[in-house]
């Protein structure tokens, strides 16, 4: 197995551009057989690391006959058995997501060792939103630097607990990035301050937020590379499927949907036409990435697979492998 950022570093060096995805865990008590469809869909296209993403519990503290008991309820439970999955069954690098927000020092390296244990050693070091609670926060991250620093730390050995016997981990750590800033930050500039305090943690990758204009990513790039990060810059992208996407995906993410875009999209008559129209924005997006170079295309994939299938089968880079077929999951 290998690290995502010796990945990015030989398609740097090749001039090619590799494409990546990202899927969602099904939530506490759902099926699982969905998203194993999703995955042996997406390993057609020969990728070289997935991510899975990790969403905080709700941490809860109950009076009972035996004094305050703590209760920890995860809505969506299964980051490292989907991991696993994705790195044995089909041989590509999984990238769990491990939250900053909310745990201690001590809960994190045991979550990491876990990672350690089964050989996953590639993740994405995000914040996350903080663990709802009804007890006391102290003690615990808040910023995703502090989780870039502990897993730098425990790279070199040091770990917060006495550990016997134990090696140094060996992770590759990416982070996300944001061209549109992040919701909480005051400016770009401040953001991107921040995300450069990552990378001198110890972040080998960025990944960034969605976007869907490109001149938004390449002010982002450079901005970051005048401010002297040289660490491989990944873009996300998220093909819109429905029309309610146009109101959810800017409110929740600080993410602008170009006028061109929208009113596109407000035009069509029909479901299926918007698909198709959030496609071909896609592929236009995704080959003025490849013809800027960029290592790696993230596309985020949740739990439907389908409108992603069609934008690969219209980029050479994807190569199209088997031609899988399309069709909806959920």
């Amino acid at each position: 197995m290998r690290k995502v950022s010796e990945h990015l570093a030989a398609a740097t060096a090749a001039e090619k551009t590799l494409i990546s995805f990202e899927v969602v865990q099904p939530k506490r008590g759902g099926s699982f057989e969905g998203l194993k469809e999703i995955i042996a869909r997406l390993a057609v296209y020969d990728p070289p690391f997935i991510d899975v993403t990790s969403h905080a519990a709700e941490e809860l503290y109950e009076e009972t006959s035996d004094g305050l008991q703590r209760r920890i309820v995860r809505k969506r439970p299964g980051t490292v058995g989907i991991a696993l999955l994705i790195q044995d069954r089909y041989g590509i690098e999984s990238v769990p997501h491990v939250l900053a927000a909310g745990f201690t020092p001590a809960e994190t390296e045991d979550f990491l060792f876990d990672l350690d244990y089964f050989g996953i050693r590639n993740i994405l070091a995000v914040r996350g939103q903080p663990r709802r609670s009804n007890g006391t926060t102290s003690g615990r991250h808040h910023h995703a630097v502090d989780l870039v620093s502990q897993i730098a730390g425990m790279n070199h050995g040091t770990y917060v607990e006495d550990v016997l016997f134990a090696t140094r981990t060996d992770f590759c750590v990416g982070v996300a990035g944001y061209p549109e800033r992040h919701p909480e930050a005051p400016n770009l500039e401040t953001d991107i301050k921040h995300l450069k305090e990552k990378v001198e943690a110890g972040a080998d990758y960025i990944v960034t937020q969605m976007f869907f204009d490109n001149e938004a990513f390449f002010r982002f790039e450079d901005t970051c590379r005048a401010e002297g990060i040289e660490v491989p810059i990944v873009p996300g992208l998220k093909v819109i499927r429905d029309r309610s996407q146009l109101e959810s995906i800017p409110g929740r993410f600080n993410i602008t949907i170009p006028y061109e875009l929208s009113n596109r999209i407000e035009q069509a008559g029909s479901p299926e036409e918007v698909l198709q129209i959030g496609v071909d924005w896609s592929v236009e997006q995704a080959e003025a990435l490849i013809a800027r170079q960029v290592p790696a295309i993230h596309f985020f994939v949740m739990w439907k697979s389908d409108a992603v299938e069609k934008v690969l089968k219209q980029l050479s880079v994807a190569g199209a492998s088997a031609g899988a077929s399309s069709g909806t999951q959920g």
